[in-house]
């Protein structure tokens, strides 16, 4: 197996301690990474990884989990602007706590690993991801590494192989032409995906989101009308990007629909419209569905989130992209 050369990867070190930026620093160097650049802030990585994404980011959690794991998941989300959401993303963290790891795997990072790291350990980790990466999963609320152990995942959401430059550089050998080429290359194509995908699940949550609404019993109405205007205008954005202008006066309807619910607007319209403007905007997207296909698919989503109403909120987001994938 020929060695990885990392001589040419860009890599990204954030960390607001300088003495632990420069120790995982000098760890890198003796990996033989030699482009190392470094930060102290969250938003000088923010500013760096939309200017120029690294092909590597380390990304310290300890003091700011939150607001990193937050940015690491708009990032996946490709709603922000950035060049490349699919950079290789691990995380660092002090304190191995189960909220911390829960947010961190929720925000799709690639992995985490807890301080204080060995060299041959970072090395480990470092090698595995730039020769047998994770595909990302697409769902309604995560972009990442596809980390589910169900043999059957591959029929609940679409799988993909996200760009790679890491493995470009190090594996491949590409020299930094070829990896521009081939990695804007793969940018367009994974983006494509996302974006397609992103609008199936968003589509299909609005529906669900409509006939929540329609529950008496439901005790989520205002969260869920704030969830319906949010997911309406992402929705708008993306179909702008691909150019798709029939759905945007659906997009306006459903907005429109949730103020008037919100401020107790006749509720009676205002169902009305939100109805319609969900099931266009999903058949928009779902072109090769009849209406009644997606009224019975719909149905069968509300029959799964009845039967596991105890369920935890995450739990309940693996139904809705189980039955939309389905």
């Amino acid at each position: 197996m020929a060695r990885l050369n990392y001589e040419t990867a860009d890599t990204l070190i954030y960390d607001p301690v300088g003495a632990h930026r420069n120790a995982t620093r000098a760890v890198l160097y003796t990996l033989g990474f030699r482009n190392i650049e470094m930060c102290g802030t969250l938003d000088d990585l923010s500013r760096i990884i939309k200017r120029v994404p690294p092909d590597l980011a380390l990304c310290e959690a300890q003091g700011a989990d939150a607001e990193l794991c937050n940015m690491i998941q708009t990032m996946r989300q490709g709603s922000s602007g950035h060049a490349n959401p699919f950079l290789v993303i691990i995380v660092t963290a002090w304190e191995k706590s189960r909220p911390l790891v829960t947010k961190v795997l929720n925000s799709g990072a690639d992995d985490l690993i807890l301080r204080p790291f060995s060299t041959n350990l970072l090395k480990s980790r470092i090698d595995s991801h730039a020769e047998r990466r994770k595909q990302f999963v697409i769902t309604h609320d995560y972009v990442g590494p596809d980390r589910r152990h169900d043999p059957n995942r591959a029929a609940d959401a679409q799988l993909f192989q996200p760009p790679n430059s890491l493995k470009m550089k190090a594996k491949d050998g590409l020299n930094l032409t070829e990896v521009a080429t081939r990695l804007q290359q793969e940018l367009r194509v994974a983006k494509d995906t996302l974006t397609i995908e992103k609008l199936r699940r968003d589509t299909f949550q609005v529906c669900i989101l409509w006939r929540l609404l329609q529950e008496p019993e439901d005790t989520g109405t205002e969260a869920n009308l704030s969830k319906l205007a949010c997911l309406a205008r992402s929705i708008a954005k993306r179909c702008r990007e691909i150019e798709l202008e029939m759905a945007l006066q659906w997009c306006d309807s459903i907005i429109a629909a949730a103020e008037g619910l919100h401020f107790g607007v006749d509720r009676n319209a205002s169902m009305h419209i939100l109805g319609q403007g969900a099931i266009n905007l999903n058949q928009i997207v779902h072109p090769d569905l009849s209406k009644s296909d997606h009224l019975k698919a719909i149905e069968e989503a509300m029959t799964m989130i009845k039967a596991r109403d105890a369920a935890a909120p995450v739990g309940e987001e693996m139904l809705l992209d189980k039955a939309a994938a389905g």
